[in-house]
């Protein structure tokens, strides 16, 4: 015969209830609700009374129950396609580390890369009730803004454009210039681009400001978008752009997932190797960029600064909804490291050659 005692011992057990927390504690539930309520009028000794019954049960506060009564969930979206992907996934964690300090619930929402995915994210952003929306490049389409903007969605766009929107950007066109402006000052004139076929505003504005300004210096460029923004990609590049003679001799790539997977088949396909036979130059510094096998020449893109600026756009459209819209543009350092030859030591090379 089965012993009804185990039984209740062994069933599984659902969220502790504030009821049961007043049972313990001899007290009202109003007075479990006012003992986890900032500020509320209560009793000091029925407060510890409430607490070590908390403590001994486990009670956690319902917040999402709150947040609806309040109309206010403090569940905060953060719209991506491809979280899991390079620099990112970084920025991924900086904002959900910091809507965490702030008292938010980040909610993470993949936008994947079909109609039906795209609708299925909506559904699920705008069914929760989300105050406020972080966008990331690239992702999702421009309806999806503008239906966050029929919601009464505050928004704050990371690495792109919306009209009448909250912005923080990378600096990626002066950084681009950088690049091929560094490339010309060694000495080098046919130049490289490993872009991508993605085709995000973050990636475009990179690849048209470096082919802009190598043409301006009076470089010659070869350039290679068949690929996706990944190790793949960096791959397929590198079979087109290095694969023969003509090769350039110093190449930019849009990112450093690509320039990685570029180095990679340059190694073990080709023979050659960054920098002696072609100079590589990336774009985020993710941490795999400064290992020893790839020690790659890098812009850096700080994720916790862009996280930090997203949430002082967030406070102050929150705080002040008609406020006119503002951006916050960050500069991307150069991170000089050795799949770039030091100007001194490509002189040298240069005058060997002579």
């Amino acid at each position: 015969m089965s012993n009804p005692l185990m039984e209740e011992e062994t069933a599984p057990r659902g969220f502790v209830s504030a009821q049961q927390v007043a049972r313990l504690a001899g007290v009202s539930r109003s007075a479990v609700s006012r003992a986890f309520t900032p500020g509320a009028s209560i009793a000091a000794d029925t407060r510890e009374k409430v607490m070590r019954a908390a403590a001994e049960l486990g009670y956690q506060v319902n917040d999402l129950a709150r947040g609806l009564l309040a109309n206010r969930s403090r569940l905060v979206g953060l719209v991506v396609t491809r979280p899991e992907l390079g620099f990112r996934a970084h920025l991924v964690s900086a904002l959900t580390q910091a809507l965490i300090r702030r008292g938010n619930v980040p909610f993470l929402i993949n936008t994947g890369s079909s109609d039906q995915e795209v609708h299925a994210a909506q559904a699920a952003l705008f069914g929760y009730r989300a105050e406020a929306t972080i966008i990331l490049s690239g992702s999702p389409p421009s309806s999806f803004v503008e239906l966050a903007r029929q919601n009464g969605q505050p928004l704050v766009m990371i690495g792109r454009s919306e009209p009448d929107c909250d912005h923080v950007r990378i600096d990626n066109a002066r950084a681009a210039r950088k690049a091929a402006a560094l490339f010309v000052s060694q000495g080098f004139r046919r130049l490289g681009l490993a872009g991508s076929a993605s085709g995000t505003p973050s990636i475009v504005e990179r690849q048209q400001a470096f082919i802009d300004e190598a043409r301006r210096l009076g470089a010659e460029i070869s350039a290679s978008y068949g690929g996706d923004s990944d190790y793949a990609g960096g791959q397929e590049a590198a079979a087109q752009l290095v694969g023969h003679e003509s090769r350039p001799k110093a190449i930019f790539c849009v990112n450093d997932l690509i320039a990685i997977g570029l180095i990679d088949a340059m190694r073990y396909r080709f023979g050659l190797n960054a920098p002696d036979d072609v100079s590589v130059i990336g774009f985020d510094d993710v941490p795999e960029a400064a290992w020893e096998a790839y020690r790659l020449s890098t812009f850096r893109q700080d994720p916790d600064a862009i996280a930090a600026h997203t949430i002082e756009h967030l406070d102050r459209r929150l705080a002040d909804p008609h406020a006119p819209p503002s951006t916050a543009r960050l500069e991307a350092a150069f991170i000089e490291r050795r799949s770039t030859m030091p100007a001194a030591e490509v002189q040298r090379k240069w005058q060997n050659t002579q």
